[in-house]
């Protein structure tokens, strides 16, 4: 039963609106009360001074100034006059569900008890492979979502995250990552959901659906162009004009705030044509709030304010860093508060304007307001339960229908599925049995416990050595690890060989191992020079081929990799995205035939390990067409939206209703897709529009709908996309957005390479400009075939 509120904190009464109650909290704070909402404190922060085992040392370089500098304060002293966030309570050490309450209850506290007003802290934490916490089920990292080509499954799966974290206390997840590949060798492509915008925004969107619908604020991540860095290295600097900004990095994010109502952004790190993201104005105010009228809160990046001065060099210090920060659009500083500290002085001699910090605070006390911290009836005691089982059975369902979903038959070869007749398999490779190279950089198991490795994982994971065996009872399945998955110790060459030739049949685990800042091969901070498999891999796969004996590769990693030395000599491949907590028994199902796959390409197989342009995204000058004028391939190995199967399908009898439409108008194009093999199975049925003369130099082609079908042997269902001439528009010379008049391909088929329907629309009229009211989305219908 709600309390009314006290007459001294007439904020707290419920039957106003959340706004008039915001002006009543900012009329009764001071300059310090309402600057300290602007800030946090990361209390259970141990990076800095923990020690890894085996010699090895965490690398936080370029981190260590801004270590030191926010661990300077204790929570107390830091939240005297309150504070706006807290830090990762859940997500900093190993730590049992009662002993996180305790610490959440402890934490709120100290800000209650030791600030004048007694406004509570919102609590964010890490969310992308589920909740970023010891004991929580982690889920196949976001890659492996875009090899799903389901966004309701995604949705799925964040609101089961939402739940969870919402029983213990935690108000905003810092996910899901919007960031579009641009280059594979950057190793946060295991955290994006594949290299094309359409697929990004529809995955993303339902993401922040289904966490704010558990009463999480979603974060969309990292705002923008940070994918896009030179070499694909981390933090590096982006060369970018905002035509591409505008056509392929930004449409993520605007899709998710029209669409999904997204609660918060989080800045990039990146500078863009030398513009830090966080000191850019016409990112943050004239695109992000003006032109798409987002109204939550712009949450930095973990030290992105102080690297203003440290890193980009366009701030004097971190003060200096700090008022360019808030007057750019910085609302909140994570993790710590360290540029935004200098405020108070700043705007007393006139060096900041007030009115930015009451801009900034007012929106994050609305949101604190809306997630009901400012009732007069909320209590830490009560904002949180103590017996909430963070790995349920229904949690490891919704992780196991993920992974099964989003494992990638690249090429059925000769030996898949597996013939039940072979008795002697040998299973080498570095991921063979790891557990750990099932799961992503930010499961808690690869981004936390290396520093507690007597913890164990938190969570049972198979690996997949130890799945095959459920998988295959009655066969022999003779282990060799060969190689690890990084570095140049070759001396398990020649068990592995040996195994090999022993063997009917050789399944041979490569890939990546996750990590942090260099502990890994794929990761925050673990860029790739080149896209060959790392270490001595490749070498090791090359020897088991020169055995003889069939092998089949499966790929177990966060990018892909050239796999085009090996194309003509393997039995099978298979591709899997960090399948997370259940990946394991999904990859042994492939192979062993029990699960038909139905996985899709996020992103490209290169043929080569370099030199060619990576994602299918390209103009007529980047792509095959444009064969000749250099030495160097552009196509890959296998290409976006690729996936074979177990069964058949066919896609045929394309119908539009209108081969010409208005500037303004739409048309729909349906297709049948058939099962025409003996086994049930989904396909993935992709609408691609080409425009044949733009203004500007445009992709020949771009996926503009999707649509998962699942079929019964013989069964047929017809696949509508509607499609409206705004899903043509893109950013022309003088950088406005339009839809102009000519003719558009429209090509459907199951990859951006396989595409046998194809017709042509016209778009008639004067070119029309558009903004952010356009229709960003292709709604589908699926329906039973007549006569099937």
């Amino acid at each position: 039963m709600t309390t009314a509120s006290s007459p001294d904190r007439p904020w707290q009464d419920t039957a106003l609106s959340a706004e008039k109650r915001v002006e009543l909290l900012l009329q009764a704070m001071t300059l310090e009360e309402k600057v300290a909402q602007l800030g946090s404190r990361w209390a259970g922060n141990d990076m800095a001074d923990t020690e890894l085992p085996a010699d090895e040392t965490i690398n936080v370089a370029p981190m260590e100034d801004v270590f030191a500098a926010g661990g300077s304060l204790s929570l107390e002293e830091a939240s005297r006059d309150g504070l706006g966030h807290l830090t990762r309570v859940w997500g900093s050490v190993p730590q049992t569900v009662e002993q996180g309450v305790a610490e959440v209850i402890r934490q709120h506290h100290v800000v209650l008890e030791g600030s004048r007003l007694g406004v509570p802290a919102l609590i964010h934490e890490e969310c992308l492979t589920g909740f970023t916490t010891y004991g929580a089920t982690v889920y196949p990292a976001s890659i492996a979502w875009g090899a799903t080509f389901d966004p309701g499954l995604v949705e799925r799966m964040a609101a089961a995250i939402g739940r969870d974290m919402a029983a213990v206390g935690v108000h905003q997840g810092l996910s899901p990552v919007l960031d579009v590949v641009r280059d594979y060798r950057w190793g946060r492509v295991e955290e994006t959901m594949g290299e094309d915008p359409y697929l990004v925004a529809m995955l993303g969107s339902a993401y922040v659906r289904g966490l704010q619908s558990g009463g999480v604020l979603a974060t969309l991540k990292h705002f923008a162009g940070y994918s896009a860095s030179r070499a694909g290295r981390n933090h590096g600097p982006v060369s970018m004009g905002k035509r591409e900004l505008l056509d392929f990095i930004l449409p993520t994010f605007e899709t998710a705030i029209a669409t999904a109502d997204a609660g918060s952004v989080m800045s990039s790190y990146a500078d863009i044509d030398g513009l830090p993201a966080s000191a850019d104005t016409w990112l943050f105010t004239d695109v992000l709030r003006d032109d798409w009228g987002f109204a939550g809160t712009v949450v930095s990046d973990y030290w992105a304010v102080p690297f203003l001065a440290s890193m980009h060099r366009v701030a004097v210090d971190t003060a200096d860093a700090g008022a360019l920060a808030l007057t750019t659009g910085t609302d909140v500083e994570l993790p710590d508060t360290i540029g935004f500290a200098s405020l108070v002085e700043q705007v007393r001699s006139g060096e900041v304007s007030e009115d930015l910090v009451d801009r900034a605070a007012r929106r994050l006390l609305l949101q604190k307001v809306k997630l009901g911290l400012l009732d007069p009836d909320w209590t830490p005691e009560g904002s949180v339960r103590d017996s909430v089982d963070l790995d349920s059975a229904e949690n490891r369902e919704i992780a196991r229908q993920l992974a099964e979903r989003s494992v990638v038959l690249l090429d059925a070869g000769s030996a898949l599925p597996l013939d039940p007749g072979v008795r002697r398999i040998a299973v080498v490779g570095p991921c063979a049995a790891d557990a750990k190279t099932m799961m992503g950089c930010y499961s808690f198991p690869n981004h936390v416990l290396p520093r507690y490795p007597e913890r164990g994982m938190g969570v049972e994971v198979r690996s997949p050595l130890d799945a095959l065996r459920n998988e295959l009872p009655d066969v022999e399945l003779v282990h060799e690890v060969g190689c690890a998955v990084s570095g140049d110790d070759r001396s398990g060459f020649e068990a592995a060989v040996a195994a090999a030739r022993d063997a009917e049949l050789v399944v041979a685990f490569v890939g990546d191992l996750a990590g942090l800042f260099g502990h890994g091969t794929s990761g925050e901070g673990c860029d790739a020079e080149d896209l060959r498999l790392p270490g001595v891999q490749a070498e090791l796969l090359t020897r088991l081929l020169d055995t003889g004996t069939p092998v089949v590769v499966v790929v177990v990693s966060g990018r892909p990799y050239a796999l085009g030395e090996f194309a003509d000599r393997w039995a099978g491949v298979v591709q899997a995205f960090m399948p997370g907590q259940e990946g394991a028994a999904a990859i042994a199902g492939v192979l062993s035939g029990r699960i038909v796959p139905s996985g899709k390409l996020p992103v490209q197989i290169p043929k080569h390990v370099g030199g060619q342009p990576g994602t299918y995204l390209q103009p007529a000058l980047g792509s095959v067409e444009s064969a000749g004028i250099s030495g160097l391939e552009v196509v890959p190995l296998f290409p976006f939206g690729h996936g074979s199967s177990y069964t058949t399908f066919e896609v045929g009898e394309l119908r539009l209703s209108a081969t010409e439409i208005g500037n303004d108008g739409q048309f729909t194009a349906t297709v049948r897709v058939r099962n025409t093999g003996e086994r049930a199975g989904d396909e993935v049925v992709q609408l691609y529009l080409h425009d044949v003369v733009a203004r500007v130099a445009r992709p020949l082609k771009q996926l503009t709908g999707f649509a998962r079908v699942s079929l019964e042997p013989g069964s047929a269902k017809d696949v509508t996309f509607q499609v409206h001439a705004d899903r043509t528009a893109y950013t022309g010379p003088d950088l406005r957005r339009i839809v102009e008049p000519g003719d558009f391909e429209v090509l459907v088929g199951t990859s951006s390479v396989d595409l046998p329907c194809r017709a042509v629309v016209r778009i008639t009229g004067d070119v029309r400009v558009v903004g952010h009211d356009r229709v960003l989305t292709t709604p589908v219908e699926i329906v039973e075939a007549g006569g099937g």
